[in-house]
């Protein structure tokens, strides 16, 4: 799954800037490549574990 959610963000995040440079800025592009680069970073930071997680399982 990480290897088809980095590309797919790196992508996203090209078309945005690609479209900030263009003459005629469409803003549905941006958003949605911005909405596409979130989501690829919420799907890699979900397999992160919590700093709280490790203070939790000491106090039981």
């Amino acid at each position: 799954m990480k290897k088809i959610v980095f590309p797919i963000m790196l992508l996203a995040i090209a078309v945005a800037f690609y479209e900030q440079t263009a003459n005629e800025k469409n803003v549905y592009v941006t958003v949605a490549a911005i909405a596409v680069f979130m989501f690829g970073m919420m799907q890699l930071s979900a397999k992160t574990p919590s700093k709280n997680q490790e203070k939790e399982e000491d106090a039981e």
